[in-house]
């Protein structure tokens, strides 16, 4: 029986998923260096059948559709899919659906399950990963790509390091595990949910870029604070701290703006797989 994930439909149904609509182009456009690695990896050919997981707005749907496939993405979030459906009208092999992946029902006549950071948030990633499985041929495969941890990515940390003396200490030890975009940073834990969850032929391979986060740094503060961790942890704060916290985020950040925007290192893992 896969694990309950009402949280996360409850979060991607609610005010974040109305955010990401917002910056879907933005997302888009600043995640486009690994958006590319991973369709270069999973390398989808016409005629295959291939299945987006956690396909948001739909923009690597689409890519796997530019290249002939027959793709169906699914996602929890209502708000993005409408977005993805809006996009993608008008297009043939390309069909969305609202479902928990977690627990939909598969039939094994897939060459191809991908994913963009669409696989961190299972409440129970072994018996979600043992669902999809399902769905892919005997001779079908797993690509994939997920956030490193936090401190190899400086998109995201150098802006969390400045806001962190303003936040409140947790009760108890945040789960580096616990569902969540940098959930899968450990590529051992990775590699044990794989196996676990019956695949072979498992590589997890470094993809090491730079994103180009906003144009500005006025318009990469106003991003920040919307989308991604650092929004998160702004909500826990009052008012004052939370103008204090951005300040400090903002004098961190201004040393990496230029001419050409603010653009900052970020490292994933690649990870493709054989259904065992």
């Amino acid at each position: 029986m896969p694990a309950d994930n009402h949280e996360q439909i409850d979060y991607w149904n609610g005010e974040a998923g109305h955010t990401w609509v917002a910056a879907q182009t933005h997302l888009d456009a600043m995640l486009s260096p690994i958006s590319d690695a991973l369709i270069r990896k999973a390398a989808p050919a016409a005629g295959e059948r291939v299945i987006d997981v956690g396909c948001g707005c739909g923009d690597t749907t689409l890519a796997l559709a530019a290249c002939g496939a027959s793709v169906w993405g699914i996602d929890i979030s209502e708000p993005m899919l409408e977005r993805a459906r809006a996009r993608a009208e008008g297009m043939e092999g390309v069909a969305f659906s609202c479902t928990d992946a977690a627990s939909q029902a598969f039939t094994p006549d897939h060459q191809l399950v991908c994913s963009r950071f669409g696989v961190m948030f299972f409440a129970d990633p072994r018996a979600a990963f043992a669902n999809l499985r399902t769905a892919l041929s005997a001779d079908g495969r797993l690509c994939f790509v997920c956030w490193q941890a936090p401190r190899s990515n400086p998109w995201v940390s150098i802006a969390g390091a400045a806001v962190q003396p303003f936040l409140p200490e947790p009760e108890t030890p945040p789960d580096p595990k616990a569902p969540g975009p940098f959930a899968f940073a450990d590529p051992g834990y990775v590699n044990g949910i794989l196996d676990g969850a019956g695949f072979a032929g498992i590589a997890i391979e470094p993809l090491e870029t730079r994103l180009r986060v906003a144009d500005t740094l006025d318009s990469a503060m106003s991003f920040l604070q919307q989308v991604g961790p650092l929004s998160r942890a702004l909500e826990e704060l009052d008012a004052a701290d939370r103008e204090r916290a951005m300040t400090a985020a903002r004098e961190a950040l201004a040393p990496h703006a230029g001419p050409d925007g603010l653009k900052l290192g970020a490292a994933c893992w690649l990870v493709s797989a054989l259904p065992g």
